[in-house]
């Protein structure tokens, strides 16, 4: 089985509607990444229903660190950095999407994170 998960920074105090913008980027970012190196892998998860989780991290430094550790594992992964339109400045970094991949790789790294 495979699943996507988004890691987002709690930190920013962003908006709910700004949150669901930045983790709908995620996943769309990392499910392209996957696709253009593994389309069984990408096809596999599209057509299994696309489980994905959101996760909460409380700083860009634990962020920035499951992120390596995602990259360390093999899984792949896309950081995420808002364009600053709206309620953050140009370049933050706000989350990272990791997968789809193997849901036990991905529990591994990422198991220890609380959801959003």
């Amino acid at each position: 089985m495979y699943k996507q998960a988004i890691v987002i920074r709690k930190d920013l105090k962003m908006s709910n509607g700004k949150m669901c913008g930045q983790c709908s980027h995620a996943s769309v970012t990392a499910y392209k990444l996957v696709e253009g190196k593994n389309n069984t892998i990408a096809n596999s998860w599209f057509i299994e229903g696309q489980k994905k989780i959101v996760l909460k991290v409380n700083s860009e430094d634990e962020l920035m660190d499951y992120f390596k550790q995602c990259k360390q594992a093999g899984i792949p992964c896309e950081l995420i950095r808002d364009a600053g339109h709206t309620q953050l400045e140009p370049g933050t970094v706000t989350c990272f999407g990791a997968g789809p991949w193997d849901e036990r790789e991905i529990n591994k790294v990422l198991g220890k994170l609380k959801l959003l």
